[in-house]
């Protein structure tokens, strides 16, 4: 008997989802896989439906119709996209960090306390652990003498790898960006995405919503460009970057450029 092939096991997997909002739809029948260490970066123009794709995996938004898959596990739904079973929802959200544009810390508490009330309260983590946790997670994005900060005495690039660290406190499988730099200024940019970088280098499955083009390219092992809700080109990024097929891809790079 030959031993099977080692196949890395699937991380996230979206097939033929849709989304409307009323009589607009948004999502046409997207899907994407992402292996366990796949950093997947999602690109394209306003309104092209990126951040609601990314909001459909953990049921931020709820999908009009399709199937999410996270780690295996089918997410039941309902024949509308309603989530059918809410203890599996939030045990299998408890799986996805997620990473917002405009940080969404608590602002009455500290840097620390943001870091362990997810941990404490929902996860029922023994509180000196999370504290412990959260410290090295708050050295390692820099920020180890933050913690009895409040979110108001930070810079915005302070505040986001303050929210990358809430985020990987969960310990979760996969990381969700859904535009991180975006709210940032100019010069505040480059710290946030070195802490998205050393999580790519570490293996970390990420599905990252971005309009940092350099930066997919250089971290995201495949990308997906995105047009009026409709998958136009995807593939690994020296193919969508260095070789565009589709000529809304061209356009799209160009303008961006």
């Amino acid at each position: 008997m030959g031993t099977k092939p080692y196949s890395t096991p699937e991380a996230i997997r979206v097939d033929d989802l849709y989304k409307s909002f009323g009589t607009h739809d948004v999502l046409k029948g997207v899907s994407l896989t992402a292996l366990e260490g796949d950093v997947v970066a999602i690109i394209g123009g306003s309104g092209s439906g990126k951040s609601t794709m990314l909001r459909c995996i953990n049921f931020l938004e709820t999908p009009t119709s399709g199937q999410i898959t996270i780690a295996g596990e089918p997410v039941a739904m309902r024949p509308d996209g309603t989530p059918a079973d809410r203890r599996q929802l939030e045990r299998i959200r408890q799986s996805l960090g997620m990473v917002f544009q405009s940080f969404n810390l608590w602002t009455h508490k500290t840097v620390l306390e943001n870091l362990i009330e997810v941990p404490v309260h929902v996860m029922k983590c023994p509180r000196d652990a999370a504290i412990a946790r959260a410290r090295k997670l708050l050295a390692r994005v820099g920020l180890a003498e933050k913690e009895a900060v409040y979110p108001a005495f930070l810079s915005g690039g302070q505040q986001q790898r303050a929210a990358i660290a809430r985020a990987l406190c969960m310990e979760p499988k996969a990381m969700l960006f859904d535009e991180p730099t975006s709210a940032l200024d100019p010069e505040l940019v480059g710290e946030v995405l070195q802490v998205i970088r050393a999580l790519a280098d570490e293996g970390r499955t990420m599905i990252l919503v971005t309009h940092e083009m350099k930066f997919a390219r250089e971290v995201a092992s495949h990308v997906i460009y995105l047009h009026n809700g409709l998958i136009e080109e995807q593939g690994p990024p020296e193919a969508l970057f260095g070789a565009p097929k589709s000529d809304r891809l061209k356009q799209f790079l160009k303008s961006v450029s």
